[in-house]
């Protein structure tokens, strides 16, 4: 087996932690971007960044190419901040945007020329299952909406290089920001499994797989996409039994 030296953002906690787990357990190098690197047990090497500083990100991010090869890029780290029409402030819009879409360019450019030269590379962008709409949601679905976009453009200008660029839309998942904002049982947790049509929570660890296989060695026929992760969200209800 080919081992790969991949850079995940958002690193810490929930899906990206999920796949580092997993990318580590298949023998490749992780590197990840987080807040705080506090994680002791995190399966490679965790850096703490502040992503929402853009010069600190492109410092962090230069030194980390210098010191690492990397095969890949998953572009994991975002802000929801919910505000519905009629509440919605300019600058809390704007800091929505620049954190989901900024250290996503600069994560992507940092890396890029090592996989030119490689002639091999990955780029997995993680959207969401609110590109497709939802409440309160302006500023982080027309963020996720973007990355969607970032992956189309990307795709065709890297189509003859030998990387490929994909993104994750996951639907509800339970991670620990979940569970904070909807405890079990609650208002919030029912209003988002009346959405999914297998009437469940997706893990982590489901996301992180699907996210693996783009990362991989088969996956290579396949940029430009988007995959729906989200237990038939995206498809509609489910028939009333």
């Amino acid at each position: 087996m080919t081992t790969r030296t991949f850079l995940i953002t958002g690193a810490s906690k929930g899906i990206g932690r999920a796949l580092a787990q997993r990318l580590a357990a298949a023998g490749h190098g992780v590197v990840g971007l987080a807040r705080s690197a506090g994680q002791g047990d995190f399966p490679g090497t965790l850096i703490s960044a502040d992503l929402s500083d853009r010069a600190n990100t492109e410092q962090v991010l230069a030194d980390l190419a210098n010191r690492f090869d990397f095969d890949g890029v998953v572009n994991n780290v975002g802000a929801v901040r919910p505000q519905p029409l009629g509440e919605i402030d300019l600058d809390t819009f704007d800091s929505v945007l620049a954190l989901n879409l900024h250290p996503t360019i600069q994560a992507t450019q940092a890396v890029l020329p090592g996989m030119r030269q490689r002639g091999w590379g990955r780029v997995v962008n993680i959207s969401s299952l609110t590109v497709l709409g939802m409440q309160g949601r302006t500023a982080y679905a027309s963020a996720k909406s973007a990355l969607v976009n970032f992956t189309r453009t990307w795709a065709l200008e890297l189509a003859k290089t030998g990387i490929t660029v994909n993104s994750v839309a996951p639907g509800p998942t339970e991670t620990e920001l979940f569970r904070e904002n909807n405890p079990p049982g609650s208002e919030g947790e029912a209003r988002y499994l009346s959405g999914v049509p297998m009437d469940r929570l997706g893990q982590p660890d489901e996301i992180a797989a699907a996210i693996e296989f783009l990362l991989g060695e088969h996956s290579g026929y396949i940029t430009g996409q988007t995959l729906f992760v989200d237990g038939g969200a995206s498809v509609g209800r489910a028939a009333f039994s």
